[in-house]
């Protein structure tokens, strides 16, 4: 199996992958994290567990990290989900792969202050 350096990611990223005691991706992390730093569209479909959160996630830090500055009102990714948890979910884990990676991201759900 491939390890995480060898799939195009930033060297930042890898630190804070292996300090979440991750070793080698996942299979669906294998195929997904170069199609998206490649450009390409990706739809995917996994068991529980897998990884697809770290998938799509990986990919998105690095290119938004890459990316000119935006705006103070620039919207540069939107990730949008099916449930408040899998959004709590998703937002924990763009804060921990993304420490020490000057981003901001913010959760925001519908009926709540």
């Amino acid at each position: 199996m491939t390890a995480f350096s060898e799939l195009g990611l930033n060297t930042k990223l890898i630190q804070n992958i292996t300090a979440k005691g991750y070793e080698k991706p996942s299979p669906i992390q294998a195929k997904a994290i170069p199609l998206v730093l490649a450009g390409g569209d990706l739809m995917a479909a996994a068991q529980t567990g897998t990884g697809k959160t770290a998938a799509f996630t990986l990919p998105i830090l690095q290119l938004l990290k890459g990316a000119g500055r935006p705006g103070p009102k620039d919207v540069t990714c939107l990730i949008l989900t099916p449930t408040r948890e899998l959004a709590a979910q998703i937002a924990d884990s763009i804060k921990s792969y993304g420490s020490g990676i000057k981003l901001n991201s913010q959760m925001v759900c519908g009926g709540v202050n």
